[in-house]
């Protein structure tokens, strides 16, 4: 128990202290960032994600270092619709570039704490009542066809219930003001367009949510491995965006490989009390259906 107390906290001390020199070293202040500074931090992340894993195999052994590579590399390519949903809502509002990292950065910083509410609370559900298994399963299978039928990612940034809500109850500048999320004026505090990105940033990840936690849950439900590979494929997102941002018409086919994904741990889900498939077979699964989607993608896209 020590142990383990001692890994949650060693982890999260980590998190924070790269978040920290993320934000007040190498982006003290704004800029747009280039491609080459992307690629580098996305690959730095990657990096830190199998040394984790390799950790996590020295430590615990083989089978919670698969369930962790397994799991971040399905949140990974689960978040690839999240860049989509950011490009939209970025080019709606207009957004500076060099104001983009800020807002992923406490975009970011606010999922991890949803997603963190999303794990533990799924976790718990699974172990009072076991037939919530068979529920999340069918979610899963549901939205993977449903993923399967629509071609791209539809978000109406104007029916979005939250940010209409705040609209009500507070004022909203028609300006930016540098990065700041609030300004004051004659003594009456406005939100600037910054802050109401972040505002639909923050709940459009909660939709997200709910089909990425059931999915690695139906991997492992060993609380600790679920949280640090939503983790680190979740704090490589912002790295992500930026590499990604002018060649996300390649992945125009990726949308089936993650359906497929969808339905595929669905499956495994419902199938977990009767024929329990062995993590290695999901690894290999999940990294032969990205390879051939992202190939597909490419090649018919290369024009």
């Amino acid at each position: 128990m020590t142990i383990e107390i001692f890994s949650w906290i060693a982890f999260n001390i980590f998190v924070l202290l790269m978040l920290y020199i993320d934000l007040r070293i190498f982006h003290r202040e704004s800029h747009a960032i280039g491609h080459r500074e992307a690629f580098i931090s996305s690959a730095v992340w990657i990096i830190l994600a199998l040394l984790f894993c390799l950790g996590l195999y020295f430590v615990s052994g083989t089978e919670p270092a698969l369930s962790f590579l397994a799991g971040f590399l399905l949140e990974k390519s689960l978040s690839v619709d999240n860049l989509f949903v950011f490009l939209m809502i970025f080019t709606y509002f207009a957004i500076p570039k060099k104001y983009l990292h800020k807002i992923l950065f406490w975009g970011v910083l606010g999922a991890l704490v949803m997603r963190a509410v999303f794990i533990f609370s799924g976790v718990i559900l699974i172990q009072k009542f076991e037939w919530m298994i068979y529920l999340l399963g069918a979610l899963l299978i549901y939205t993977g066809i449903k993923l399967a039928l629509h071609n791209g990612v539809e978000v109406d940034i104007e029916k979005n219930f939250v940010l209409r809500l705040f609209r009500k109850f507070f004022p909203i500048t028609d300006n930016y003001n540098d990065d700041a999320f609030f300004i004051k004026k004659s003594g009456k505090y406005f939100a600037t367009p910054l802050f109401v990105v972040l505002l639909l940033i923050e709940t459009t990840d909660i939709l997200f949510a709910i089909d990425s936690v059931p999915a690695i849950l139906s991997i492992t439900k060993d609380p600790f491995i679920v949280y640090t590979s939503n983790v680190f494929a979740i704090l490589g997102l912002r790295s992500l965006y930026f590499a990604l941002e002018s060649s996300m018409q390649l992945f125009k086919y990726l949308n089936y490989g993650l359906a497929i994904l969808l339905v595929f741990v669905g499956i495994k889900m419902l199938l977990s009390h009767v024929f329990p498939i062995p993590v290695s077979v999901v690894l290999i699964t999940i990294a032969s259906v990205l390879s051939i989607s992202i190939a597909a993608s490419v090649v018919l896209t290369r024009n």
